[in-house]
């Protein structure tokens, strides 16, 4: 592992940032305290709730953590697009007796304000979705003494990454659930994307920077296999929401391994933007006419989600997973990365072993 990592955390096993109350401080804690790194996720959060979850976490570890922010996204949503799907979610509303939300709330996520925050209570990690953040920004992380993590989805991304001076590049493949953390949103993109141990090589040939690989990642032998194939460490996302500490509803973490939930798909429906989900009846219905439209969607949508969850309806949450979802483990996050930890010591034994004879 780069010796950038490895003053951070012992073990190449890095929890994802799961936005929508999956990252709670008690899951990050539990990972950092077994030698992962664990994360917060900022979206979806205002400045101070994000300060008061990162206070929190101080009093649960000593160990470093990071904490991830969501770039602001050009306004490219056809407002006409998001009204036609606005009429078509009308039933869902009718059906959950709720409201459907305003689509132009907070567009930027409070991304200065969370900056603020970061530049006057400097953490050890800050982490980037969708885009590249400013030269000047990292500069100012850097001045603070905070590492800066971006994600990238195409060896592309991935050199724009390097450009701004950034620390670690995370490679998302396209297996990976949640959103995916295209530096741009077009159409013309939705379902496709490079499977992960094709981007680990690629990224490692286009940066001299260390690689963190995301996407689908469920055992220690999976980690050594992207350690081997270019990456520092991994991202594990799915992995970490059927943890005991992980705040995904309760009905999200069964659904994980329900035989009910067979599949993955990436899905506009919940968001606007292309994410990996269990199919479900939403996704089904929806899927198909959801506009590129975030975060209006996602702001459309939450009331919606809100009460599905309120009701008990798995069919109406937008249920994140990767691909690996049914290789879930119901354990307390500490436990789960011992365990990691040991498979991938057992993984490079037997590659060892191979290489030697």
């Amino acid at each position: 592992m780069s010796s950038v990592l490895t003053d951070l955390f012992p073990h190449p096993i890095v929890q994802a940032p799961m936005a929508g109350g999956v990252s709670v401080p008690q899951l990050a804690a539990a990972v950092s305290d077994a030698g992962g790194l664990g994360f917060l996720a900022a979206g979806y959060k205002t400045a101070d709730g994000m300060y008061q979850e990162i206070k929190q976490l101080r009093g649960l570890t000593s160990r470093p953590f990071g904490v991830n922010l969501f770039l602001p996204q050009p306004e490219t949503a056809d407002p006409a697009a998001v009204d036609v799907y606005a009429h078509q979610l009308a039933g869902e509303a009718s059906w959950y007796e709720t409201e459907l939300g305003d689509p132009e709330s907070c567009g930027d996520d409070g991304y200065d304000a969370k900056l603020a925050v970061l530049l006057d209570n400097p953490v050890p990690v800050v982490s980037f979705h969708f885009g590249v953040p400013a030269r000047e920004v990292i500069d100012s992380l850097h001045r603070v003494g905070t590492l800066a993590f971006v994600t990238a989805t195409t060896a592309e991304e991935a050199r724009a990454v390097e450009r701004v001076g950034a620390d670690v590049v995370i490679a998302q493949g396209v297996e990976a659930g949640g959103h995916q953390g295209t530096h741009r949103d077009v159409p013309e993109t939705d379902g496709s994307g490079i499977g992960l141990l094709s981007l680990v090589a690629q990224v490692r040939e286009s940066v001299g920077i260390p690689i963190v690989a995301a996407g689908g990642i469920m055992r220690g032998g999976q980690i050594a296999a992207v350690c081997a194939a270019g990456a520092s460490a991994a991202q594990l996302g799915t992995a970490f929401v059927a943890a005991h500490e992980s705040g995904a509803h309760a009905l999200h973490k069964q659904a994980l391994t329900n035989p009910l939930f067979a599949r993955t798909e990436l899905t506009r429906a919940f968001t606007g933007r292309p994410a990996r989900a269990l199919v479900n009846r939403f996704l089904r219905e929806h899927g198909p006419y959801a506009p590129a439209a975030y975060p209006e969607v996602h702001h459309l949508t939450a009331p919606l989600r809100k009460a599905a969850a309120k009701a008990g309806d798995a069919q109406g949450l937008a249920l994140w997973a990767g691909q690996g979802h049914r290789m879930a483990r119901e354990l307390p996050a500490g436990q789960l990365v011992e365990v990691l930890a040991a498979e991938l010591a057992a993984a490079r034994t037997a590659l060892s072993a191979g290489g030697a004879r």
